[in-house]
């Protein structure tokens, strides 16, 4: 896990997440946020998506949060007019790779990502989808 002080783009969400087209998420169940996700908008109509976090009680088919959180953000890069969305994560999360699939998502080639793409350190696998 990442620490707080790792994550300062955390401690400035406008900042940093809703410049442009992008935006910032949050999911709340029991008085808390058990999910968040976040759409960085990157030249050429193409975005990234970035800190997809579901707690672990919220993660599955019944809660749905996962499910939520991306159609909302899909749902937003379709009305803002971008084109693609990709993801970087690691192979180790073999869940999440099920989950972006299902969801449309296309593995690609870290060659194909676009040149403003930011990579995470743990970055291994890289996703695409096409937004119609």
């Amino acid at each position: 896990p990442t620490s707080w002080e790792e994550q300062p783009d955390l401690h400035d969400i406008p900042g940093y997440y809703c410049q442009g087209r992008g935006n910032f998420w949050v999911a709340e169940a029991d008085d808390g946020i058990v999910g968040s996700i976040s759409l960085v908008e990157l030249a050429n109509d193409n975005s990234a998506l970035r800190k997809m976090f579901v707690a672990a009680d919220y993660r599955g088919g019944d809660a749905g949060v996962a499910a939520g959180l991306l159609a909302t953000l899909v749902d937003h890069a379709r009305e803002t007019s971008l084109k693609q969305i990709f993801l970087g994560t690691t192979d180790a999360f073999k869940a999440a790779h099920r989950f972006y699939e299902k969801h449309g998502f296309d593995q690609v080639e870290r060659e194909l990502l676009p040149p403003d793409f930011s990579f995470m350190k743990v970055d291994t696998r890289f996703y695409r989808l096409v937004v119609a």
